[in-house]
């Protein structure tokens, strides 16, 4: 399996997947054809989503096709089960995941992922890769059916980590509510993506990319995972 799970879709100071284009094209090859999941847009419509992220990535050598926007005659998971790369975008988890399971593209997502077919997600697109999208900020606004997802990591994400707190905010800081998800699925571990962070992973191996990652596991205290080298999935979840 080749992954790449990003925190998010765009850094202060850059375009829209300007600071993700580098390590795309370095999963992605000379691969060409890909299909783009633009399930996570919610305000946006779905040919236009695909539009922007084939704007973003023309710097890159691929050729995005876009689920539910293309006028290709083959199914989803026909066009899923024939691309070169597949990229799951940001947005809403709930939804995605939704139109995702209600279009049956899960399993051939997964099944593509584990023929050798590289996965690049950003956000929503990176809860996607996990066990479940529970630790997702999302609010829900549609009902996905459960929350059981792809399964292609070991350990769960939490996109946009950050564990500030406005001023006069009483509500739950993230590490609560991180806290709160691993008293309920205590043998689970999350990790924390900032902004302009991201996981690359080859099956049980994965490098991390930006500084503030941070390991959540039930009964100790959050901390760091130092980027720049493979760790593997013992490494851990141990």
């Amino acid at each position: 399996m080749k992954l790449l799970l990003l925190s998010n879709s765009r850094s202060p100071d850059q375009q829209y997947l300007e600071h993700a284009l580098t390590p795309i094209q370095d999963l992605c090859q000379e691969r060409r054809e890909a299909v783009f999941v633009p399930f996570a847009a919610v305000t946006e419509d779905w040919k236009t989503y695909g539009q922007k992220v084939q704007a973003a990535l023309s710097r890159t050598q691929l050729r995005i096709t876009t689920l539910a926007a293309s006028d290709n005659l083959l199914g989803d998971a026909d066009l899923i089960a024939k691309a070169e790369v597949l990229i799951v975008g940001g947005g809403n988890t709930y939804h995605l995941l939704k139109h995702c399971r209600e279009r049956d593209v899960l399993y051939a997502i997964k099944n593509a992922v584990a023929r050798g077919t590289p996965y690049v997600g950003w956000s929503a697109g990176a809860n996607l890769a996990c066990r479940t999208i529970a630790t997702t900020n999302d609010m829900p606004i549609v009902d996905p059916s459960g929350f059981d997802a792809l399964d292609l990591i070991a350990f769960q994400i939490n996109p946009h980590y950050t564990n500030a707190q406005p001023d006069g905010h009483l509500g739950e800081t993230r590490n609560q509510r991180i806290a709160e998800y691993l008293a309920a699925n205590p043998d689970r571990v999350v990790l924390g993506l900032p902004e302009g962070t991201y996981v690359r992973t080859e099956n049980d191996r994965h490098f991390f990319s930006g500084n503030g990652v941070t390991r959540f596991r039930q009964g100790h205290l959050p901390e760091p995972v130092f980027p720049g080298k493979w760790i593997t999935n013992r490494t851990i979840l141990t």
